[in-house]
């Protein structure tokens, strides 16, 4: 009896611990866990655990699960013998149920069946337009024999939208998952088309000079991935610019010593799939070149390149090679960039998981380039983002030749979340604000505009949203030309558009359309134009014979809009300006006509003169 008691002891403690191996010796686990989830987001958890006694002295008479979530309701937990009231605590790591068994099952191969059911909010959640579900891995796949996960969800859904890790032989609303396709890193489910945010953000700019200055904000801008409109921008920029690299960047002017706070308020919306886009030549060797923090020129950079060679092969290097620091997040270490975070590999943060990244790739011969902004986390810890004050992170991307597009990844998510796949497929949780290809210091994304004494002040607000506002590219277009023109001499103008819509337009064909004036038809190209952005474009016309004396009429149509303008072509419509001028040009030639012909004869006698 005593010895029996004394077991039963040691038993206890195991199963108040979270590993033991003396447990594992004389206990193997089955589960089967199932989480139906409804189209709110509620998820009912079904636990079934078989323990197989493996000796033939032991029996089990408490188990303790830890679970990854607090937010539980309706426990129920039974035996083969009825119904168990369970032990319930919460802290800060989740929820940690503790389960008296009614059963003793003593002897070889014996079994004993315990379930447990719950209702939790924890596992599934609606955020704007995609249904996500986190469930989480196994820390230690030995500690079970047989683990299995079935996610049920109503088919009203329909097909995921991408699943981590990938799984086969299930139904898109039926999808089973085994210990080993687990893993540590658990489950992601997403459902829906793609993801909304709303954005406000504020801008900080000072010129400290003495004189007038030109400075420029960068806006979130369209991507590969993502749609963006600006709804506001307060105050209004001079104008709005698109660089090489897609970014959007709105100009200012500024006096001296003037500060100026800039408001901007829009929305953008991510999609899954990078749409294709054709690159140059020029362009795929300029996002070759060496740069601060991306030494792709450095020695044993390009020795780990010319070994690894692929996109994907690099991405695993980096995850495996690089370990993210946490204590990093709260302080003001400078970033390293590539070259030196492989002599400090466990001091990385995204920052140098996307420089090594950048380098080895362009090293190997890959595009790549940054791109910064916000990402969408719940867990810190799993998904942690540098700059926490403004909730800013940083994910690289290559261009893919074969597709003919750019391709998101992000590898410090892959480390952190202990393997998810970030790159066969991103999320909808990454908004870009600023893309650095040219420049691995250039343009500051939001955030980044804080004037001394603000670092710790937030100017990015972010919220998911359920739909754009549509604010489409609207044109307002004016032509400024001369209304009156002399026979022969160059008529010029501009045709000046403005996109006084939230969206960027698309590129346009102008047509240009006279009567007489040369050209008479013109079709002019132009590219795409940012919200609030604007282009000049100069015109220019040759007039007919000295003798034309009528009026022509100038037609310009962008699109749906035509405008026009009516210009007199005569000899004789002169402005006094104009007849000034040919009045001191023919006063100049009679000079000259006079000059010459005295200058031949010898003599020249304005005035009679006395002998």
């Amino acid at each position: 009896m005593k010895k029996i008691l004394f077991l039963l002891f040691v038993v206890i403690i195991f199963f108040f611990s979270v590993r033991n191996a003396y447990a594992e010796e004389n206990f193997s686990t089955n589960y089967s866990i199932s989480y139906n989830i409804s189209q709110n987001g509620n998820a009912r958890v079904n636990f079934k655990v078989i323990l197989t006694n493996k000796t033939t002295n032991y029996y089990a008479s408490y188990y303790k699960i830890q679970l990854g979530v607090t937010d539980i309701e309706n426990i129920k937990a039974s035996d083969a013998e009825g119904e168990i009231k369970p032990d319930i605590t919460k802290d800060t790591r989740g929820t940690t149920v503790g389960i008296p068994f009614n059963q003793r099952v003593v002897g070889l191969e014996q079994k004993l069946t315990f379930n447990l059911s719950f209702d939790t909010q924890g596992i599934a959640e609606n955020l704007g337009r995609i249904l996500e579900v986190n469930i989480p891995g196994l820390s230690n796949q030995n500690d079970f024999s047989v683990f299995s996960v079935n996610v049920i969800t109503p088919s009203a859904l329909g097909a995921p939208a991408y699943i981590k890790p990938a799984v086969i032989n299930s139904t898109s609303s039926n999808l089973t998952f085994t210990k080993e396709t687990l893993g540590k890193s658990g489950v992601y489910i997403a459902y829906g088309d793609y993801q909304v945010y709303s954005f406000d953000l504020t801008y900080h700019l000072y010129n400290n000079n003495l004189f007038k200055i030109k400075t420029e904000i960068a806006l979130p801008p369209n991507t590969n991935y993502q749609d963006s409109e600006i709804n506001q921008m307060i105050p209004a920029p001079v104008n709005v610019r698109v660089d090489s690299d897609g970014n959007w960047l709105a100009e200012y002017v500024l006096s001296a010593s003037q500060k100026l706070d800039v408001h901007v308020k829009g929305k953008a919306k991510v999609s899954l799939i990078s749409r294709p886009e054709e690159l140059s030549e020029s362009l795929k060797a300029e996002y070759l070149k060496p740069q601060p923090f991306w030494q792709s020129d450095n020695i044993q950079i390009k020795k780990l390149a010319n070994n690894l060679k692929t996109p994907q092969a690099i991405y695993n290097y980096v995850v495996k090679t690089l370990s993210y620091d946490f204590s990093r997040v709260t302080t003001n270490k400078p970033r390293l960039g590539a070259q030196k975070v492989l002599d400090e590999p466990t001091s990385a943060v995204c920052l140098e998981f996307n420089d090594l990244f950048i380098a080895l790739s362009r090293a190997a011969g890959i595009p790549a380039r940054e791109v910064d902004g916000y990402a969408f986390t719940e867990n810190s810890r799993e998904r942690p983002l540098s700059l926490v004050k403004d909730i800013l992170h940083a994910w690289p991307e290559y261009y893919d030749n074969d597709r003919k597009t750019w391709i998101m990844v992000d590898p410090t998510w892959g480390k952190t979340t202990g393997g998810v796949d970030y790159f066969n497929v991103l999320d909808f949780d990454h908004l870009a604000f600023v893309i650095k290809g040219k420049d691995s210091g250039y343009p500051v994304p939001a955030g980044g505009y804080k004037l001394p004494g603000q670092e710790n002040k937030k100017d990015v607000l972010v919220n998911v949203d359920t739909h754009l506002d549509e604010t489409l590219s609207t044109f307002k277009t004016d032509l400024e030309i001369t209304k009156s023109a002399f026979p022969w001499a160059p008529v010029y103008g501009q045709i000046i558009i403005k996109n006084e819509g939230g969206q960027i337009s698309q590129p346009q064909t102008i047509k240009v359309e006279t009567d007489i004036l040369e050209p008479q038809n013109q079709e002019i190209s132009i590219d795409s134009i940012p919200p609030y952005g604007n282009i000049s474009i100069p015109l220019k016309f040759t007039t007919p014979s000295l003798l034309t004396n009528r009026q022509d009429q100038v037609t310009i149509t962008i699109g749906q809009k035509v405008i026009t303008a009516k210009i007199l072509i005569s000899p004789f419509n002169f402005s006094k300006v104009q007849l000034l001028a040919v009045g001191g040009a023919l006063i100049v030639i009679f000079t000259t006509f006079i000059f010459i012909i005295t200058s031949k004869s010898g003599h020249l006698h304005l005035f009679k003169q006395k002998e």
